[in-house]
């Protein structure tokens, strides 16, 4: 798990630039860090709007702990399911969601740039880290 900030109560913030980690057993929400270990984690769910201009953080993960939603404001995309009876790939275009169930490893692939809005359950969570990175992570 990444480190936790404050956040600035009745202040005003860029999500494309922060991830918040809402908190499971408070009901607070938090700036969440990324770390050298992967994307941030939290017992309850992030939430983020990054953009996506390159290659993905990482060569897939998968969330055990439940459901993830992604969101596409712009660009395009697609989502690479790893299912039991076969992967299977869905394009997002501009205003479409879409559900990786619990427990599916996945990955995100850049059609065009733009923004992504994530809700991600935590606290557990696992990643591929991108070949030569050595487990090192960067966001979009």
């Amino acid at each position: 798990m990444g480190a936790m900030r404050e956040i600035p109560i009745g202040q005003p913030f860029e999500l494309a630039g922060e991830t918040v980690g809402l908190e499971r057993a408070t009901g607070r929400a938090w700036f969440m860090d990324w770390g050298t270990g992967g994307p941030p984690r939290i017992d309850g769910y992030t939430v983020g709007a990054p953009s996506v201009e390159g290659e993905g953080p990482h060569a897939g993960e998968m969330h055990p702990d439940a459901d993830e939603l992604l969101y596409l404001v712009s660009g395009g995309l697609r989502v690479h399911l790893e299912l039991e009876d076969g992967d299977v790939e869905a394009a997002l275009g501009p205003g479409q969601a879409l559900v990786v169930p619990r427990g599916v490893w996945h990955r995100i692939l850049l059609d065009a740039p733009g923004h992504l809005v994530h809700i991600t359950p935590g606290p557990r969570g696992e990643h591929r880290p991108l070949p030569g990175r050595r487990g090192s992570i960067d966001r979009f």
